[in-house]
Formats: C-alpha cells, sequence, structure tokens
C-alpha cells in the first residue's frame, strides 16, 4: 500500500476527531420554542433530550386539555426545528461510525 492509503488514513483520523469534537459540541447545545403567544416553551438538549417545559398557569384550562396538549407538541416540534438549524450535519445519526475495524 503507498502513501495514497497513509493518505486517505489521515484523513479518517482527523474526521473522526471533527466529529468527536462537534458530538461534544451539540452535548452543551440547547434550543427553545413557543408556542401560544409564549403560553408554553420547551428546551432541548442538543441531544435531543427535553431540558425543561414552562406552562404558563392562564393556559390551563381542565375544559380544554387538548389545547394544551397541541400547544405542547408546537413548542416542541419549535424548539425541534431551531435545534436541527444549529447542526450542520443534519442527516448524521447520535452515533459516530467506529473506523477501528479499518485500522483508523
Amino acid at each position: 500500500m503507498g502513501t495514497g492509503f497513509a493518505k486517505k488514513k489521515k484523513q479518517a483520523k482527523m474526521l473522526q476527531s471533527q466529529l468527536s469534537q462537534f458530538q461534544d459540541q451539540m452535548k452543551h447545545t440547547e434550543a427553545t420554542g413557543t408556542a401560544g403567544n409564549g403560553l408554553v416553551t420547551i428546551t432541548l438538549s442538543g441531544e435531543n433530550e427535553l431540558k425543561s417545559i414552562i406552562i404558563k398557569p392562564e393556559c390551563v384550562d381542565p375544559e380544554d386539555v387538548e389545547g394544551l396538549q397541541d400547544l405542547i407538541k408546537a413548542a416542541y416540534a419549535d424548539a425541534s426545528t431551531k435545534l436541527s438549524e444549529k447542526n450542520p450535519l443534519p442527516n448524521m445519526g447520535s452515533g459516530m461510525p467506529d473506523l477501528s475495524q479499518f485500522g483508523f
């Protein structure tokens, strides 16, 4: 195997390092979504973990539980969209490929 393989191996290691740094960065990223003019607010971590949910008391109506449920879903969707916009690699799954099987 010539120098081409060594170059590809070095590039793969550099890519793996960059992906690892990106994953660490996303762990500390958060996005907040709102619905109903701020009646419901949801914050998600970069790993799509629900960090907080805030529901203003004036939003709670025992006669309209479905409306509250819709606001929660809308706030989650808003936060998820904002999180996706912060992610430069939207098609990348949560795991990084294991290149060790190829000697990297």
